[in-house]
């Protein structure tokens, strides 16, 4: 993924593709938006988001359906490597700056993943709280 910053009607977009089971048609993400759009609109931010390497665009016969390109975490991820990359030389500053901010439970899952190198992500918490769930402290 290269230009991974996202404006809102793309992010919007990108929240119906994650939670399909499987790639959309321009109508099916149209459909889904619960805003007044046209549909052109819809297919041009599609377009553009293909364009940004952030979707893939499958030939459907003569229309085009289109699925998320990396997991919501996965780019993330990629949204904070990219920050990080623009803070010039010293990247711990800002790596020390972010994990002052985040709270108890994404640290320990931050310690957690350090220490045993993993890539998975977290299962989410219950009550909806999709942020990581609490790593066990060693």
């Amino acid at each position: 993924m290269c230009d991974v910053a996202l404006g809102e009607l793309e992010r919007a977009v990108m929240a119906r593709l994650w939670a399909a089971p499987g790639p959309l048609t321009v109508r099916e993400v149209h459909d889904q938006l619960e805003r007044e759009l046209a549909y052109t609109t819809v297919m041009t931010v599609l377009g553009r988001l293909a364009k940004k390497g952030v979707v893939r665009q499958e030939r459907d016969g003569k229309a085009y359906r289109y699925a998320a390109a990396a997991t919501r975490e996965q780019m993330a991820a990629e949204l904070m490597l990219d920050a990080l990359g623009d803070v010039g030389e010293d990247r711990t500053a800002a790596l020390v700056a972010f994990v002052d901010r985040v709270g108890p439970e994404e640290a320990a899952a931050l310690r957690a993943a350090l220490r045993t190198g993993r890539s998975e992500v977290p299962a989410p918490r219950a009550g909806g709280d999709d942020r990581g769930a609490t790593a066990p402290e060693s």
